[in-house]
Order: C-alpha cells, then structure tokens, then sequence
C-alpha cells in the first residue's frame, strides 16, 4: 500500500508541474494604424514575460497608451493599449487681408485653399499642402486691389460681354465667329482671380468654301459638314476632303487628341440637304495617378489631359530627375522623379575632441555625430547633425582644460586630495577647524570658469572661543 501512495503522490506531482510549464507565444497579433518595431518570422515563438513593441505606422502619431505587449503564462499577448492618430500639421497661420480655407483637419496630403478679402488679389500660391514636415510651399499674400483682366481679342469674331478694355474677376465674354469662320475653342470664357481669361481665350477658323456649304437643292445634297461650337471633336480624316455629299450618306467623328468619347453618336447623316445633329460628346482624357515619390510627393494641377503633376520633395530632401509631367493622350510623360536626402560634407574643422558618431561618409539629412573629450572639458554642442541644407548645426566642439585652485579658506581644512590643481568637476569638502562655524556650502564643485561652485565658505570664531580669547 505505501508503494501505491508513493506512485500516486509522484504522479500527482508530476502532473502538478507539468501544469506549471508556462506556454509560449505565436507571432505577436497586427493592429490598424500601426507596425512592429521589429519584424519577427510567422513561425517564431516567444516565452512567457517576453516583451514587443509596436510603433504608429507612417503618418500617424501616438496619442496615448503604451507601445508594448507581454507574452503570457497562458501564451496570449495582453493587448496593445497604444492608440495612433492621424499626424495633422494644425493651424497654417493668419492670411493677412484673407483666410485659408481647409479641406479637412490639416491631416498630411490635405490643402488650405488661399481666399482674399474682396478689393484684394491673391499672389503666391493658390494653396498649401500638409506633409509629413508640416505645411509646404510659399505662403500666400493678399494685395490691395482686385484683379482685372484685359479685354480679350479674337479676329474674325463678334463679342458680348467685352466692350470695355479691363474686365473685372467674374466677368464673362462670349464669342461669336464671323460670316465664314468657324469656332475653335471655348465660346464663353471668364475672368479669373489671377487675372487670367478662363479657359483661354477661341480662335476663328476658316470654314471651307461656301459653295461647298451649300446643299444641292435639286438633289438634296449636303455641303461639308462642321463641328460647330464643340471643339473637342473633328470629322474623320477620310471625309475632310470630299466636297459634297449625296443624300443619305453618313460622316464619321472622332475625339480630338487627348479626349475620349463620352456620349452621342459619332455619325452624322445627310437628309434632305441638311445634316442631322452632332450627338458626339468627347471629353479630356484622365492620366489618372502621376506616382508616388519615396519622401515628397506630387502636386497637380489636375490629372486629365493638359494637365501637370510638379514633384515637391519632403525637407531635407532633393529632386533628382525631371520635376513636371504633363498629361498627354498616352498618358503622363517623363518618368516619376526621386527625392534624394541631402548630404552634408565631413566636417572639416580642426577639433581634439573625439568623434563618437559615423566617422566616414555618407553624412545624410539629420545624421548625428557626437563627440567626447579623453582628457578636459567639451567646449561647444557634444551633439551636432546634418541640416536640409546641407549645413552642419553647429561646429564641432573643442577640448579644453579647464582647473581650479586649491581652496584658500582660513581656518579650515579640507576632504579629498590635496592637490595643487583640481579637475573641471571634481568636488571636496570643506571643514572648519575646532572651535569654528562654517558659513556657506559643505561641498564645492570646480566649474568650467575654473571657479568652485557654489562659493567657498568661511570659518568665523565661536563667540565662546572669543571671551576665552578676551579673558
């Protein structure tokens, strides 16, 4: 019976230890908005107490919480309490004579659209834009007077709206072309807040000879067909040098280039000398995305076709390759620029302090070099680093001896090595003589000016010392 027991005691121990044995953890779990500090393989696996920490991903900062999780005894991971919000750059600034509008809440790729005051025009930019290092671009002034345009002039055509020489930002012409001209172009067009006709200003084109316009009555021909006021469509090429056509005959259409067909038909018929309506809409081409830039990135104009995307690198940052595309019928040309960090030279100023940093090149945009002294004290910055223009922060520091006196209190001893010099730093105590009163600090400290700080103090006589002395 008590090798029974004994078994069933063993057992239970046994089993009561291997209960104990703390599980391991798999792969830490994901969460949005954030990333691991280091990257771990699917199939590693953590023991109990084993801490990892987590950082807010790209464009997003911590608001609260702690950035780290522990494997369990249970092999689960506590769970991540850090919270990361959008990075926003926050408040641009007063727009003198003006207001910056916002598209959202200053978050990074967002824009705060420049407004002048009325009797005021906008110069600089129309906007700027929130990036990873804050608000980018020139800011945006607004200047006393309003914009005008001058009247706009287009031969061969008739105007409303424009009689008089200066225009006023709002104001609209319309244009109508000659007995004989043919609108290529905007019929209407606006004054815009820079002073500039929106869109452009039309041309009048010769249309073909009037007697090919006009219809055979007798046979209920049609003359050559034009595009009228559409501007974005133009008659197949095949067709452009017939001069008639019979009744029932079709003409084709076709988009002009960088456009695309939106709508209507793209055939025109001849019946009864005259041609039926023109259906076909076409409308600019979208080049879509320009590309994304690794530290900078793009900003557009628009993205159909006359467009342009111009590249802006982050700070500290420098563009390598063509800085514009432009959207043409293919597509966006050029190819996607790259924004290289800027590097600064070696510092080349003479120093006997030590370089604690990367001793050799490359020096990038915010790289930092330390220095120490071996022997006397660091005079200067014992950090500097690589600025966005290439500049270092500050010059290096030098190394300079700085010593102390031996303290000359009367009356009074002092703890520590008698030297005759100290050391920048080095500390003693001082202690009055029997039948003394120490007036001011027990410690001093010897300070860079090589003065002890914070002053020496004095030894005075005990009043009972002095009627000893008088007695």
């Amino acid at each position: 019976m008590r090798n029974v027991g004994r078994s069933i005691l063993v057992l239970s121990l046994a089993l009561l230890a291997s209960a104990q044995v703390a599980k391991k953890c798999s792969a830490p779990l994901e969460y949005p908005q954030t990333s691991l500090a280091k990257r771990f393989p699917p199939t590693q696996r953590f023991i109990s107490g084993t801490k990892v920490y987590y950082d807010c991903a790209e464009d997003f900062a911590p608001s609260r919480g702690l950035r780290a999780v522990q494997c369990t005894a249970q092999g689960t991971w506590t769970k991540l309490s850090l919270k990361c919000e959008k990075k926003s750059c926050g408040y641009a600034g007063d727009l003198l004579n003006g207001q910056l509008d916002y598209e959202g809440n200053s978050f990074i790729g967002e824009k705060a659209n420049a407004v002048c005051n009325k009797g005021y025009t906008l110069k600089g930019p129309k906007y700027l834009i929130c990036k990873r290092d804050g608000w980018s671009g020139e800011f945006p002034s607004c200047e006393e007077g309003e914009a005008t345009c001058s009247s706009p002039t287009v031969v061969n055509s008739v105007s409303s709206g424009g009689g008089v020489s200066v225009s006023q930002v709002g104001d609209h012409v319309t244009f109508t072309c000659s007995q004989g001209f043919q609108l290529d172009g905007a019929q209407k067009i606006s004054c815009g807040p820079d002073g500039q006709w929106q869109p452009q200003p039309p041309r009048c084109l010769p249309s073909p000879d009037d007697k090919t316009l006009l219809a055979d009555k007798e046979t209920g021909g049609c003359g050559v067909p034009v595009s009228g006021m559409n501007s974005n469509v133009h008659l197949a090429d095949k067709f452009i040098k017939v001069t008639s056509f019979g009744s029932g005959d079709r003409v084709q259409y076709v988009c002009n280039i960088g456009h695309i067909q939106t709508g209507g038909s793209r055939f025109r018929k001849c019946i009864k000398g005259k041609w039926t309506p023109l259906q076909m809409r076409c409308e600019r081409k979208s080049c879509g995305h320009a590309g994304d830039i690794l530290k900078g990135q793009f900003t557009y104009t628009g993205v159909e076709f006359g467009d342009s995307a111009t590249a802006v690198c982050d700070e500290g940052h420098r563009l390598v390759g063509q800085a514009t595309r432009n959207c043409l019928s293919k597509g966006w040309d050029g190819r996607v620029p790259v924004c290289e960090a800027v590097e600064c030279d070696p510092p080349t100023e003479a120093t006997d302090a030590e370089m604690t940093g990367p001793e050799e090149p490359s020096y990038t945009y915010k790289t930092v070099i330390g220095y120490q002294c071996r022997a006397g004290t660091l005079i200067g910055q014992r950090e500097i680093w690589c600025t966005k223009d290439g500049t270092w922060s500050a010059p290096p520091p030098t190394c300079e001896e700085k010593t102390c006196k031996s303290p000359n209190v009367p009356d009074a001893r002092w703890t520590g090595p008698q030297n005759v010099v100290y050391q920048y730093r080095e500390m003693i105590s001082i202690v009055c003589n029997r039948g003394y009163m120490r007036t001011g600090p027990n410690t001093v400290t010897c300070a860079s000016n090589g003065q002890w700080y914070p002053n020496l103090p004095q030894c005075t006589l005990l009043p009972s010392r002095r009627t000893i002395r008088r007695g």
